[in-house]
């Protein structure tokens, strides 16, 4: 049995009652926080941009797009997971050799799940494989250190996810897994250097394509079977060997996943609250400050502190601000906060978090480093014009793995981030088709979302 017929065989095996109750709450709270992420970033300059790129192309209208109509399906998973995707707050997944944010399959499964008429467990079994799928690769097949990027094993997922949902059969199932992971092989310079719109918008293009895949192989389009293992295949051209017995994986690693307390890139979560402990208990302002030195675990480094993915002091835009560890300190400091006002236009501009952002330096620590990704350890050290030095070391944040948020905790986020794009009673009917969701239709569901919208 390849790789691929045994992938395909875990998508069909499984059903509702393979998820265990803790499974099935965290989903939930997931979704929940997910929809939060996608309600608040409604008006992002890139969502308006997609929205005059829709009613460019078209759609028939056969799944719901998120307070804006509807369009064909692979149109709403991308429409959608842009909006999950775009204000970077959704949760992650911490393997070895990847980072990847397995709500962004929401989109797709939920468009494909709306399209088949399908129920909310249902729903809420292919979102479950598609975790399994991502994170699972992302623990034996990490691509970042060979240039790929974390939306390379996405597409194994989104396909996965989205056959479950559509009710395909196992040999559609397969042509739509080596469909989209043949052809959908990402670049790390998405996320490295000068950032762009495609940051946010390379998971969402996953989304739509993988749809896209699932959608030919509905129709019998063949792919390849020996995508994995095969000649210039995944392992050979860009993975390594590897081997994971998919007849023998479960449904719970969505338990193993992370949510952002703060609007900020997920390495970052734990020196944040860390700063913001220490200027509560010591009660000093970004003006006492003579410099701020941050250790941290490696992969931190890398990706938003200026090491191998960048020098991170130079920000100009929203992309490369949530990406900067020094601008996020900076700006957390100064204005007690981390959300989605600390990234507009004019407050990255701002002299006073470009100025104190320069005052901050990030370095990695061996030590930290080996603890990782068990832990999110890191050191921060504020100097102050006054001669004090005062110091706070963190091994996790809220919404970690070892202090994981509750249902009302991510309620409450879910509540300030959509305040601006729906009414109170609006919120209330998601929340509560959520909370329920293993009771109600997808499309019930997916008519709430509809009516939201600026207010």
């Amino acid at each position: 049995m390849t790789q691929l017929q045994a992938l395909s065989e875990f998508v069909q095996q499984h059903g509702y009652e393979d998820l265990s109750a803790a499974a099935v709450d965290q989903l939930k709270i997931r979704v929940l926080d997910a929809l939060g992420c996608a309600l608040g970033a409604l008006n992002g300059e890139p969502i308006r941009m997609l929205r005059g790129y829709l009613a460019e192309v078209g759609g028939e209208p056969r799944a719901t797009l998120i307070g804006a109509g509807r369009s064909s399906v692979d149109r709403a998973a991308f429409y959608n997971a842009a909006l999950v995707r775009y204000l970077d707050y959704n949760d992650s997944y911490l393997a070895p050799g990847e980072t990847c944010h397995p709500s962004d399959n929401l989109a797709p499964v939920l468009a494909a799940a709306e399209r088949a008429g399908a129920s909310g467990r249902e729903l809420l079994v292919a979102l479950a494989l598609a975790y399994q799928v991502q994170c699972r690769l992302s623990d034996e097949a990490p691509v970042r250190d060979r240039g790929f990027d974390h939306t390379t094993q996405g597409s194994y997922a989104v396909a996965a996810g989205v056959s479950r949902a559509l009710g395909l059969d196992p040999q559609q199932t397969a042509n739509a897994i080596a469909i989209s992971g043949t052809a959908f092989n990402a670049l790390r310079v998405t996320r490295t250097g000068t950032l762009s719109h495609w940051k946010g918008l390379a998971y969402p293009n996953t989304a739509f394509v993988g749809t896209h895949a699932a959608l030919l192989a509905q129709q019998g389009i063949t792919g390849p079977a020996e995508v994995f293992e095969g000649n210039k295949g995944f392992m050979q051209a860009i993975a390594g060997p590897f081997t994971i017995n998919w007849l023998q994986e479960d449904l719970e690693r969505v338990t193993a996943t992370i949510i952002k307390k703060y609007n900020a890139e997920i390495h970052s979560q734990s020196a944040i609250e860390a700063l913001l402990e220490l200027a509560a208990e010591h009660g000093f302002a970004a003006g006492d400050v003579e410099h701020i030195e941050v250790g941290i675990f490696d992969v931190a480094h890398k990706i938003i502190g200026g090491g191998e993915e960048g020098e991170k002091t130079a920000v100009a835009s929203k992309e490369e601000a949530d990406h900067s560890l020094p601008y996020i300190l900076a700006v957390a400091l100064l204005d007690g906060q981390v959300m989605p006002s600390q990234y507009r236009p004019e407050r990255i501009a701002a002299d006073d978090v470009q100025g104190l952002m320069r005052r901050i330096t990030v370095q990695p620590v061996a030590s930290y480093s080996e603890r990782f990704p068990a832990a999110m350890p890191c050191r921060v050290t504020v100097r102050l014009v006054d001669g004090r030095e005062l110091s706070q070391e963190k091994s996790d944040y809220e919404g970690f793995q070892t202090r994981p948020m509750a249902w009302a905790t991510v309620r409450d986020k879910f509540e300030r981030l959509s305040t601006d794009t729906t009414t109170q009673a609006l919120r209330s009917e998601i929340e509560d088709a959520v909370q329920r969701l293993e009771a109600v239709q997808v499309s019930d569901l997916a008519a709430v979302l509809a009516r939201a919208g600026p207010q």
